[in-house]
């Protein structure tokens, strides 16, 4: 039996942590002035935006934290290092953001239902404010590593924030222009909807992970077709288990069956090359065995 637990730390793992301190400051800074914006002008589009920007500073600052704890070596309690804390990150950020969702929800039906009167200037310069902030730190975000789903939690956050700045600035021209105030409720409905979709699909995936699914490629159905048909030596593949730390690293534990002729070490050799070159998998163990050898453990 082989184990090979060699850990490659990301390349991007300095480069994340950089941006993500850019965006804290950016965010943070932002954050004061868009709260007491919202307060002072009655608009709800500005005041959940500002609720979101206050959130994100939290939620970039996990998932700051996140990508640094990440790069500790492993040790012998935590044998496959602390990656995972980046993938539990991204978990938490999902659900705050569909708490938000239902903040905005619930604020959005009251105002319906009891409409405040809004200062469409003072809405307007702060989201378009807002705006050009959501923007850069959103761009900063977005060039780094699209694989990291801790960089992905932390963008999705802004992307909510940046569409909200766009709600508020629609909103405050359309009061401006028509005086008609139930347009701040629908815009943050609409918005509401859109983190919605985007933040349930980050935290199902999150805890996909979490719960130690088989990622979508390879699954273990693949490994037992493809691992035979690409090396002759192996007649047969089983108890196959794959399952992930993150999106970017999978882990794998297989048995494969070989004749009694065949060069097991050779095999497997031939079996990890074949796991890191075609599939990336760099975590593995892997039993290699004759018929004889699992006689009362008949392949599955």
């Amino acid at each position: 039996m082989s184990h090979d637990h060699a850990h490659d730390h990301a390349p991007h793992a300095h480069d994340s942590r950089r941006r993500l301190s850019w965006a804290i400051l950016l965010t943070g800074g932002f954050m004061v002035a868009e709260v007491v914006g919202g307060i002072v002008s009655g608009s709800l589009a500005l005041l959940a935006d500002a609720g979101h920007m206050l959130t994100d500073t939290a939620a970039l600052a996990l998932a700051w934290f996140a990508a640094w704890i990440s790069q500790r070596p492993a040790d012998g309690r935590r044998s496959y290092g602390s990656h995972r804390v980046q993938t539990l990150a991204a978990f938490v950020n999902g659900i705050t953001l569909i708490a938000i969702v239902v903040w905005i929800a619930i604020e959005a039906v009251r105002r319906f239902l009891a409409p405040v009167a809004v200062m469409g200037t003072t809405m307007l310069t702060i989201a378009v404010l807002g705006l050009v902030v959501n923007l850069v730190v959103f761009a900063i975000l977005h060039g780094g590593d699209r694989d990291n789903l801790n960089m992905r939690g932390a963008a999705l956050h802004v992307l909510g924030d940046l569409l909200g700045s766009v709600a508020a600035i629609v909103a405050a021209v359309v009061i401006l222009v028509t005086g008609w105030t139930p347009i701040d409720p629908l815009l943050s409905l609409l918005v509401a909807a859109l983190i919605l979709r985007s933040a349930w699909k980050l935290t199902r995936e999150a805890g996909h992970i979490l719960l130690e699914g088989s990622p979508e490629d390879p699954d273990a159905a693949t490994l037992r077709r493809e691992i035979p048909a690409a090396l002759p030596a192996v007649q047969d593949v089983h108890h196959v288990h794959v399952w992930s730390l993150t999106p970017a690293r999978h882990l794998v534990s297989l048995h494969a069956a070989v004749a009694a002729d065949e060069d097991r070490q050779a095999t497997l050799v031939a079996i990890k090359a074949l796991l890191v070159e075609r599939y990336g998998i760099r975590h593995a163990t892997i039993q290699v065995e004759t018929p004889g050898d699992c006689a009362d453990d008949p392949p599955r």
